[in-house]
């Protein structure tokens, strides 16, 4: 794995050396970043990035001037993981590393952020809570996004908490892109 573009381009990023994580592939990463560039200012922003396995996507954001991000994962060797990688790119200075359960974290947390990451086990039995919870909990700020890779087979039933703003499937995997229901957004 490595970072596609920003300060840190070219930086290749360690993972557990099992299929416990999976990390979102540079084709499913460079489209998300593509369909951000439009939408999100990514400089300056804080950024959350649950269920963050090697942390690739954060680190991808932090490359591309993100002011903070926050790791968060259930995984003490995901985070030992993180926080080396942190230090092998230089920025662990902008970053904090949270462990636990994602949802519990949402729920607890009284940060707000620009930017959310949510790439979950497709077998994470609480997938479709993650947007209801993270919207009803407000740490989306208004003009953010909530970006939630998972298994093309998870449907999200519709909500007056969100609006799914546009989705892009590969293989297998589907992203879906949330916003808050009074955003614009595109249309799916």
């Amino acid at each position: 794995m490595r970072i596609i573009t920003g300060k840190y381009k070219g930086k290749t990023l360690e993972s557990l050396p099992d299929s416990s994580v999976r990390p979102a592939t540079d084709r499913v990463k460079t489209t998300i970043y593509d369909m951000l560039q439009n939408r999100l200012r990514v400089i300056d922003a804080a950024v959350l990035d649950l269920f963050a396995g090697s942390g690739n996507l954060g680190f991808e954001a932090l490359s591309r001037g993100a002011k903070r991000v926050v790791f968060v994962d259930s995984n003490n060797h995901v985070l030992d993981i993180i926080e080396k990688n942190a230090e092998n790119i230089n920025c662990l200075s902008d970053t904090i590393i949270a462990q636990g359960d994602a949802l519990l974290f949402v729920e607890r947390t009284t940060d707000r952020f620009d930017l959310i990451f949510a790439d979950p086990p497709y077998a994470y039995d609480r997938i479709k809570d993650i947007p209801t919870v993270i919207f009803q909990k407000k740490i989306l700020k208004e003009e953010g996004y909530l970006i939630v890779e998972h298994s093309k087979h998870t449907i999200f039933e519709p909500s007056p908490d969100y609006k799914l703003a546009v989705q892009k499937e590969f293989g297998n995997t589907r992203v879906s892109f949330f916003v808050h229901p009074n955003d614009k957004g595109d249309e799916q």
